[in-house]
């Protein structure tokens, strides 16, 4: 993984056309979601490891499942 700001959620977008609070509420609740999604994607996209899996499956056999 590089370096880049990729990583960083984005900054807050502009409130909507909304008065009042809900209107912060709103553009608070997107950046939240982006910033969230921004941050899942780059772990998701790693793999996962041989040994993690290995003892994802011991588990699995030892539960019964």
């Amino acid at each position: 993984m590089d370096s880049s700001d990729s990583s960083k959620p984005a900054p807050p977008p502009k409130a909507t056309k909304r008065k009042g609070e809900r209107a912060g509420s709103d553009a608070f609740d997107l950046w939240l979601q982006r910033g969230l999604h921004q941050l899942y994607d780059n772990v998701a996209a790693e793999p996962i490891p041989p040994e993690l899996m290995r003892l994802i499956e011991e588990d699995r056999t030892r539960r019964g499942r």
